[in-house]
């Protein structure tokens, strides 16, 4: 068997933590570790990011008090399948940030396809990056930083904190619960083959279906409402006459 098929299950005692008091990027440590031969199920944790990053290269604001982790997997699923981690990962977040929110504040909610939003607004980054290695293996590192105390000033969308929503809770604290979520639902996930039972979950939290919206696709914007996803993960956009449209990435607004 080649390197680049082996199948990694993990188990909770898989999962190890390495926590840092400041790194340039926890999502970073995590490549190059990959690349020296770290196996799968290492989390990386900072206080502190001096180059944290969004989706499309965008900066991450990472001042002390919230949480940046990183976690490392080693050829999670099959190419064909790994489009639902995001979904996956979601849910884990959100299962994690819902349970340190007080009962009787905004929803937690999950807008498509993994943002955690408090009241309609952005309280999570979730950045997915991968790289083949020089061994056949694929890496792919899950990115997480979630809004405790602090939370960036100019944004083009909506932001907010756990602290504004009476969570009074560490990083750590924080980190221990989406610890033992993302186990679980990785677990559900099956490399893959849960991603029905993944969407399931998703669709209990979903924000915004049944609403108008935008999408914003590399090439243009497009409008409908949201009908919700399919048992892949995708995003079913009614367009009216125009028919229903499923959209496999993209950034959503609410109209």
């Amino acid at each position: 068997m080649s390197s680049g098929s082996r199948h990694n299950l993990l188990s909770l005692n898989d999962f190890r933590h390495e926590a840092h008091d400041t790194l340039a990027s926890t999502n970073s440590e995590c490549l190059a570790r990959a690349r020296a031969g770290e196996a799968s199920g290492l989390w990386i944790t900072a206080r502190r990011q001096t180059g944290g990053r969004g989706r499309r290269g965008r900066p991450w604001s990472s001042e002390p008090g919230n949480l940046y982790a990183s976690l490392l997997l080693i050829n999670p699923s099959p190419v064909a399948l790994l489009g639902s981690l995001p979904l996956a990962v979601a849910v884990a977040v959100h299962d994690a940030v819902r349970s340190v929110v007080p009962a009787g504040s905004d929803p937690v909610e999950i807008k498509w396809p993994n943002d955690i939003l408090i009241g309609r607004r952005k309280t999570c980054g979730i950045l997915l990056e991968g790289e083949n290695l020089a061994n056949g293996d694929h890496a792919l590192v899950i990115g997480i930083g979630v809004n405790i105390t602090a939370m960036p000033e100019e944004t083009a969308y909506p932001v907010t904190r756990l602290a504004d929503h009476g969570a009074g809770i560490s990083p750590d604290e924080l980190f221990a619960r989406l610890f033992a979520a993302m186990a679980d639902v990785l677990a559900i996930w099956d490399r893959g083959k849960g991603v029905a039972q993944i969407a399931a979950l998703w669709r209990r939290s979903a924000c915004g279906i049944g609403e108008k919206i935008n999408v914003n696709l590399p090439d243009r914007t497009i409008s409908g409402y949201f009908v919700g996803i399919d048992d892949k993960g995708m995003l079913i956009l009614d367009r009216g006459v125009d028919g229903r449209m499923a959209i496999a990435a993209g950034d959503v607004f609410f109209a």
